[in-house]
């Protein structure tokens, strides 16, 4: 009787595992058919409205739109109303589809990190199971699956079928999305709007909230409200009494928003597809990481949509202006060559964002001291870095973004002014004596007064924040300030008492020679430990035997861009030519040149550190 019912046992146990093999088999040969029917297993409502054949139309699938040569006039008219083609714009539809851009490592990969368990009970055994993974293409989210039973005690696996996006955890916080405008065009803010509802999942979209800063156009007030009560999303208008900016305009909306991240938006944005869930992921993996998206280009123009590249990275330069440059090999190699991977990025941009909305408190959120806008991006990326936390760009993750070249709006005090104080409060809290390259760059700065700073200084001691010198050595070391120089200042000519001088020429063009003034700015060089002559980002290059000397993005490379200065003989050698830079020639009166080395009075230069000017 004994062996009789082990027997009984062990059979009903083999014929229990060959149905789950069996409705295995089934359900992944069903998966390979998943174009076909991308209704299974997805309720109503649960994923975004699908972006189904592109639209007939301006401007769908992000082509650009051609205004007909009898309405050019018009559209210069409307041009000058927001600073980017309002016709254009207008012609295009809300909801216009979208290519998607992203990497095809993006569009395939599947992560199984934290995708849930399901209970497989065998002969009164309960087992925890990892769901199953099966690749396809309909989008269908982990905490939608069902176990289907076999008989009565077996639960069978929840299997997720999804390609073209990565799948992510069930269990990805929810987010608030941000947006300030003032004065916004209706089409450029509402397709904006209407982006990030047809494109987030609606389970992570816990509203949109819409910052008004005091616009003053009729569309934007109750026709405004009575359009975004009829959407499937939460959005709430809230108004700014007066004309705040944009700083403090989004401090107010992060107070009213409810979800567990803040996600901040300009009002003339375009959300792609699969654009939410990768940024929502790494806030998951930890919520001291803030993360921004590669950040498309709509052309003011013809607002035709064009992809970002992956292979750029914020940066700033010594007059504190946010720039882009290339991803450097070190952040490459960190990645081993994954393109699909975040890059860590030393600041941000500013417009785009996410961040857990706690921690944004934890941190101090924006420094309500600074004024309107300009400078806030690199005040919270320090921030960020040098108290513990992470900045990234999601490279899977694409927002488009309309960059206009001029400003439709004027700021109180006017924007240099507004720009100088928010930038000196910066420095003055968080880059210790670097601040300096930023002052004797911009000489007048120091005149601004900056307010009151006491209370961003107690944050930083409570936060234990690090020096500006490690975020220097470890965050951004081929930042364009040097850790590590022998002067910064002048460096003038022996013989003439001419100075070299940048004449705000750009890149690619000759450096200057000129009378030495003595106030900095473009007269401010610096000989680094690199042994390179800098100015800025851009250090002097010679390429080829006497000359010209020119102005190239510094690379760190040393070559062409290597000197060495003798300061006995006070000679500036350029090694790769084996010559030394010299005084203009008669030819050019205001471009240094580059000779055979002769020791003479010409070749001779001195190296001088600027005083800082009087700072208030």
């Amino acid at each position: 009787m004994k062996k009789f019912a082990y027997c009984k046992v062990v059979l009903a146990t083999s014929l229990v595992w060959v149905l789950l093999d069996m409705f295995l088999l089934l359900y992944f040969s069903e998966c390979n058919k998943c174009d076909e029917k991308k209704e299974r297993g997805l309720p109503a409502g649960d994923v975004p409205e699908p972006i189904q054949k592109p639209h007939e139309g301006p401007g769908e699938m992000g082509k650009p739109v051609v205004i007909p040569k009898e309405e050019q006039e018009k559209m210069k008219e409307m041009f000058k109303i927001n600073q980017f083609n309002l016709m254009a714009s207008e012609m295009i539809a809300l909801n216009r589809s979208l290519p998607d851009v992203r990497l095809e490592g993006c569009k395939t990969k599947v992560y199984a990190d934290n995708l849930p368990t399901t209970s497989v009970v065998i002969l009164g055994w309960t087992l925890q199971v990892p769901a199953l993974i099966c690749r396809c293409k309909t989008k269908v989210y982990a905490d939608n699956l069902p176990t289907t039973r076999l008989g009565s005690t077996l639960q069978v696996p929840a299997l997720i079928c999804r390609c073209k996006t990565k799948v992510y955890a069930d269990n990805l916080p929810t987010t608030s999305v941000v947006i300030v405008f003032h004065n916004e065009a209706w089409s450029t803010l509402l397709r904006t709007v209407h982006s990030v509802i047809n494109r987030s999942p609606r389970r992570m979209l816990q509203e949109i909230v819409l910052v008004d800063d005091a616009s003053e156009r009729d569309f934007l007030k109750r026709p405004l409200e009575s359009y975004v009560k009829k959407l499937k999303v939460p959005v709430h208008v809230i108004r700014m009494e007066q004309r705040s900016g944009l700083i403090r305009a989004r401090l107010k909306g992060a107070a009213a928003s409810k979800g567990q991240v803040i996600t901040f938006l300009d009002a003339h944005c375009e959300c792609t597809v699969g654009w939410l869930e990768p940024l929502l992921a790494r806030i998951k993996a930890d919520r001291r990481t803030v993360v921004c998206p590669i950040i498309d280009v709509i052309s003011d123009d013809t607002f035709e949509y064009m992809a970002g590249s992956d292979m750029t990275y914020g940066g700033f330069n010594w007059k504190l202006n946010f720039r882009w440059y290339p991803v450097p090999q070190r952040e490459m190699d960190r990645r081993k060559g994954d393109r699909t991977l975040p890059v860590r990025t030393p600041t941000m941009a500013g417009g785009l964002f996410s961040i857990d909305r706690d921690y944004f408190q934890e941190i101090g959120t924006y420094d309500a001291g600074m004024d309107i806008w300009g400078g806030e991006n690199l005040e919270i990326s320090f921030r960020i870095w040098q108290c513990g936390g992470t900045l990234e760009i999601v490279t899977c993750s694409h927002v488009g973004h309309v960059f206009r070249k001029a400003t439709p709006y004027t700021f109180p005090g006017g924007t240099g002014q507004i720009i100088n104080k928010n930038n000196r409060r910066l420095a003055e809290v968080w880059m210790d004596e670097f601040k300096n390259f930023f002052y004797i760059i911009s000489p007048g700065v120091t005149k601004v007064d900056y307010g009151d700073i006491s209370s961003r200084l107690g944050l930083r001691r409570k936060l234990q924040c690090k020096p500006f010198s490690w975020y220097l050595e470890n965050v951004y070391p081929d930042s364009q300030i040097p850790r590590h120089y022998f002067s910064l200042g002048e460096i003038r000519n022996v013989e003439t008492n001419q100075c070299l001088d940048n004449m705000a020429r750009k890149e690619n063009e000759k450096v200057g020679i000129f009378n030495c003034h003595g106030m900095g700015g473009n007269q401010v060089f610096s000989y680094t430990a690199n042994k390179e002559i800098r100015t800025d980002d851009l250090c002097l290059d010679v390429s080829k035997l006497n000359g010209p000397v020119t102005m190239l993005k510094c690379h760190h490379l040393k070559g062409n861009q290597l000197w060495e200065y003798d300061p006995v003989k006070l000679t500036l050698l350029h090694v790769n030519s084996n010559q030394c830079l010299d005084k203009a020639t008669e030819e050019d009166s205001q471009v240094p040149s580059i000779r055979d080395c002769t020791g003479s009075r010409s070749q001779q230069w001195l190296l001088r550190n600027v005083t800082l000017p009087e700072i208030f």
